[in-house]
């Protein structure tokens, strides 16, 4: 299936585009180790089955460093060990933020004091937060317009807000 609708071709789609891309970079400087955007991210897109975001993001991380190891232990986080205990907090609100027709409630209670005890800072956790909304949003668009992945490389993003 082709994608329906190419969003940076339409100047409302372009400037919607990079205001969320604004958005983005907002919670990237923040100070939410990059590390726990990297899984958050990463295991959102891999939740909502859209191929175009795992791709982009995939593509992204691993050129920026991140091991292949830990890319594809991400959707067993819980049974791995190359995250840290902290790093382990984080992808749990992702999952039920992201589940929520399974987690009726979002967020538990649980899931949440196990984020506050391994970070304590507000700015941290309002990044956390905000990437597993962003994410959601991202990955939602580019399933109604039908983006598929596979065809992306390392820096195309970037370049298509320039």
């Amino acid at each position: 299936m082709d994608a329906r609708f190419d969003l940076s071709a339409d100047e409302l789609g372009l400037t919607f585009a990079e205001r969320f891309a604004g958005a983005g970079l907002l919670i990237q400087q923040s100070p939410l180790p990059r590390s726990a955007q990297e899984l958050v991210s990463l295991r959102a897109r891999q939740i909502n089955g859209c191929g175009h975001c795992a791709d982009l993001y995939t593509e992204e991380v691993a050129a920026a460093g991140e091991s292949a190891v830990r890319l594809d232990l991400v959707t067993a986080w819980r049974e791995s060990t190359v995250f840290t205990e902290a790093e382990q907090a984080a992808p749990a609100p992702a999952e039920e933020g992201t589940r929520l027709g399974d987690a009726h409630h979002g967020v538990s209670d649980e899931t949440w004091a196990r984020v506050r005890k391994h970070d304590d800072d507000d700015d941290r956790t309002a990044a956390l937060a905000a990437l597993v909304t962003l994410v959601n949003a991202a990955d939602r668009l580019a399933v109604i317009v039908h983006r598929k992945g596979g065809a992306y490389g390392p820096g195309m993003l970037a370049h298509a807000l320039d």
